[in-house]
């Protein structure tokens, strides 16, 4: 008898190092586990391809997929990547943007399509705490660092009342906003005019990490970017299949926070960013004994909010639900 295999499609982050390094494995299931330069490429292969067996996708890239006829992928309640989202919003400094509410009127750049996951939180919380919703803005679409065409593997909606164009054939989104083509860029990666400390742009908020605190004291949200998901198909055709899955990410990602815990007895030797314990003992004083939770009742307030903002934001045929994203048999994780 062939022994069952999975070709899996995930970055390497923390939280999968020990799939990609074989210490985690998926229950003695035969993995391959590929990666790629940008994770964009994974989401391509995944959902254009139906190249992976198992794959990291965007959660917009995954919540657009469920207005199909008939949803190609179900997701397990596993998200290998979280990250604050005030520090993602960069300007020209010559723009006449110095606060939240100045960003009506603008042209904003986005990469990709309009509403990838970092737009998505961006844009929700901009219109929850600064009452600037995405209508008042223009929306320019393209490739950060060098010239692209939106990506044309997922569908790319928005209302009828959001301007939203593509950039100039040969113009990157980071050169747009660094000669004041745009007003603003909304980027999960940080843009090479802002790396190269470009005096023409700076970041919306400077204390970025003192704001994106006070957010997260206020709502518990630590947001979501992506998720793991897995061809409804192959679900269906081997039971128990997405809770070995949903086990290994599990395992994969506490063995990540064992690795910090454990660094800390050694005094941060095994990372060469100084001061690693001390950013450790903040974290440890504001979040809960597991700062990136996975499985969905500890998710259910993050998960709802970014349901809400797809749907507010024209990418949701109808507001879903929580429980309609994941395989039945891990809704009570």
């Amino acid at each position: 008898m062939t022994e069952p295999t999975l070709h899996v499609g995930t970055m390497p982050y923390d939280t999968t190092r020990a799939l990609l390094d074989g210490s985690v494995t998926f229950d003695g299931i035969q993995a391959t586990i590929e990666s790629a330069d940008i994770v964009s490429d994974i989401f391509r292969r995944m959902v254009h391809d139906r190249e992976f067996d198992v794959a990291e996708l965007g959660l917009t890239v995954y919540l657009r997929t469920l207005d199909s006829d008939e949803p190609p992928f179900v997701a397990i309640p596993a998200f290998p990547a979280r990250v604050f989202r005030h520090s993602a919003i960069f300007i020209n400094t010559a723009s006449g943007i110095s606060r939240p509410e100045d960003l009506a009127g603008k042209t904003v750049g986005e990469f990709g399509m309009y509403g990838q996951d970092s737009g998505v939180w961006a844009k929700g919380i901009l219109s929850d705490d600064y009452g600037v919703t995405p209508d008042r803005c223009r929306w320019v679409i393209g490739g950060l660092d060098r010239p692209a065409p939106p990506f044309d593997f997922v569908p790319q909606p928005h209302p009828a009342d959001v301007q939203v164009e593509q950039a100039p054939p040969g113009r990157s989104l980071s050169a747009m906003l660094d000669s004041g083509e745009i007003d603003a860029l909304i980027s999960a990666n940080v843009p090479q005019c802002v790396m190269g400390r470009s005096p023409h742009v700076a970041r919306l908020f400077p204390d970025h990490e003192a704001v994106e605190r006070d957010y997260y004291r206020r709502t518990a949200i630590f947001p979501i970017m992506h998720t793991v998901v897995l061809p409804r198909s192959l679900v269906t055709a081997r039971p128990g299949l997405a809770r070995t899955v949903y086990d290994a990410y599990l395992a994969a990602k506490d063995a990540g926070m064992d690795r910090y815990r454990n660094g800390r007895k050694v005094y941060q030797i095994r990372t060469m960013l100084p001061w690693t314990n001390a950013l450790f003992d903040r974290n440890a004083d504001m979040f809960p004994a597991d700062w990136w939770p996975y499985g969905l009742e500890n998710n259910r307030t993050t998960l709802d909010t970014v349901l809400r903002y797809h749907f507010e934001q024209g990418l949701s045929a109808r507001r879903l639900t929580c429980d309609e994203l994941f395989t039945p048999e891990l809704l009570a994780t």
